[in-house]
């Protein structure tokens, strides 16, 4: 059986058009941003009409053809029966991803399920300034950051480590209660890069060499022997 992930970050949110780091911050979508949900939530409706019959005629059903015993890759179980139509969807409990939640939940039936543990980094005093009055007050700090985000954090900020050790296991649970459903969850740009590190294997200096825009959709399907990763970074238009 294969469980696809449908991992989303949030819509275009409101502001004076200078890019800050809203962080943990409230921030409400902007009108902007409510439309790129409304074409997110109509790609992923479309693309989960081809799933099934996608998977199907997937090289990975040969690759896949009997469970692996202790081989790489995520230790979810492979049984039951899957499901064609989105089966639940979860996000963060910070507005901006509610209300991008409700937008894709809406034509499945579904209510967004909130979960803290996908809450946007804290960027500690930094939060809600932009980044020419970071770089401008903190020249040290930020390029420190920037060079080493594993090892570095914004001033009274999360660690990537801290935001990974909270991050992580929810969305490991997340995939565990829905073995061979189709699940979305919307997050937010560093939450989704932390969390496709992991299921790459990738190490976490690497986070900035993934980009999430506003809108933007990562496809992973969960096989029996390893995640694949379909799309990165796709924002449906």
């Amino acid at each position: 059986m294969v469980t696809t992930l449908y991992l989303i970050r949030h819509g275009d949110t409101e502001g004076d058009g200078v890019k800050r780091y809203h962080g943990s911050i409230d921030v409400p979508l902007s009108e902007k941003g409510v439309e790129q949900m409304r074409t997110t939530s109509a790609f992923v409706a479309e693309h989960l009409k081809n799933s099934v019959s996608s998977r199907n005629s997937s090289y990975l059903r040969e690759v896949n053809g009997r469970a692996a015993s202790g081989g790489i890759g995520t230790d979810y179980e492979t049984s039951g029966v899957e499901t064609a139509g989105l089966s639940a969807i979860y996000c963060s409990d910070l507005s901006r991803a509610i209300r991008s939640a409700g937008l894709i939940a809406g034509p499945h039936g579904l209510e967004p399920v909130i979960v803290p543990a996908l809450r946007e980094r804290s960027f500690g005093i930094w939060e809600g300034m932009s980044f020419a009055d970071i770089k401008e007050r903190y020249p040290g700090e930020f390029e420190s950051w920037a060079s080493d985000p594993v090892n570095h954090s914004p001033i009274e900020g999360e660690t990537t480590v801290e935001v990974r050790d909270r991050a992580v296991p929810a969305m490991d649970g997340i995939l565990r209660r829905h073995n061979g459903e189709n699940i979305a969850v919307v997050a937010h740009g560093g939450i989704n890069r932390i969390i496709l590190c992991h299921i790459l294997g990738i190490p976490l200096e690497n986070i900035f060499r993934i980009e999430q825009d506003f809108g933007a959709v990562n496809v992973i399907e969960f096989w029996d022997r390893y995640p694949v990763v379909k799309l990165v970074n796709f924002r449906p238009e």
